[in-house]
């Protein structure tokens, strides 16, 4: 028993000398790791003690040691709650516009790309397609705002092929679950083809040659060969984009909602933040964020469970 007990304190000690020898030979790595590190245990790590104010009546004047215990309360008055319900309703439902177009477009946007010869016209479509990704809500909300009024440029595209419409799109709370998708999708969809570009570009050119010769057309060495290739990025990015069902664009909705579509605007985060923040219920605002936290984990092991069984049992977590 005793040389059991010495021989498993010689494998640990043997691990952690090895796991020493790893760190110091990639001293230069770990470095550049440290900033993100520190980063993730202030902003990330941290703060998940505030979780506690979930069960507590906690208010500015309060600290966590006198903030009195009110146990599952919070999570009772959010069963109730129908605005937060409308909320959940609204982000569920932008949610899933943005997945049915945002995640399929990048994967059709990267492979045409990738069809596109060497040259300054692919470095052209590449770059316009990116913009996008780099410019902020608060710039493309503007123009967005100028776009969709009255007199905007989405109406007078309308008349130039017969439909006359003066209404300004923003203030119909009807069309907005359409319009923050579609502008999401927009601003996104280049930006994320540079995944897959980079998985394609692994792609050994014999296999298209190969398929050539056997009378392929190009079509079908896509289907055959592209899209297999790239199955595990697309897999991964399922799973990321499922975990992210309960959590819109929150700088998005800022600068688009108004009075006038906020019933059909207001989504999960921009509640929390009203709430919390605005009206300062931080309890309310941290039990609906733990919530939709926990469903979210929920969600990305589900997603996972599903990516295994049609990726050949193997996951790409």
């Amino acid at each position: 028993m005793q040389s059991d007990n010495g021989t498993a304190e010689k494998t640990l000690r043997q691990q952690f000398v090895n796991f020493g020898k790893k760190i110091s030979k990639q001293w230069q790595l770990q470095i550049m790791a440290i900033p993100g590190f520190i980063y993730m245990l202030i902003f990330n790590f941290i703060p998940m003690l505030g979780i506690i104010m979930a069960f507590q009546n906690y208010t500015v004047l309060s600290s966590f040691e006198t903030a009195g215990w009110v146990g599952l309360e919070n999570f009772r008055v959010i069963l109730n709650d129908k605005f937060f319900w409308q909320a959940v309703i609204n982000t569920l439902g932008i949610s899933f516009l943005k997945l049915a177009f945002g995640f399929v477009l990048p994967i059709i946007l990267a492979v045409m790309i990738y069809e596109l010869k060497d040259g300054i016209f692919k470095k052209i479509i590449q770059t316009i397609s990116y913009t996008p990704h780099f410019l902020s809500w608060i710039i493309l909300g503007g123009m967005l705002i100028t776009w969709l009024s009255s007199n905007g440029m989405f109406n007078q595209l309308f008349s130039l092929i017969g439909i006359e419409t003066y209404s300004t799109h923003l203030l119909d709370a009807d069309k907005y679950w359409w319009i923050a998708a579609l502008s999401e999708v927009w601003k996104e969809a280049g930006w994320g083809t540079i995944l897959y570009l980079a998985t394609m570009a692994t792609i050994d050119p014999t296999l298209y040659e190969a398929a050539e010769i056997d009378g392929a057309n190009r079509l079908q060495q896509i289907w055959h060969i592209t899209i297999p290739m790239i199955r595990p990025v697309i897999a991964l990015n399922f799973i990321l984009t499922m975990s992210g069902l309960f959590n819109s664009n929150l700088d998005q909705t800022l600068v688009l909602m108004n009075g006038q579509n906020q019933p059909r605007a207001e989504v999960i985060n921009s509640y929390v933040y009203r709430v919390g923040l605005s009206q300062g219920n931080f309890s309310y605002a941290t039990a609906v964020g733990l919530g939709v936290s926990i469903i979210s984990a929920l969600l990305i092991i589900s997603a996972n469970v599903i990516t295994k069984k049609l990726n050949d049992n193997k996951s790409v977590l």
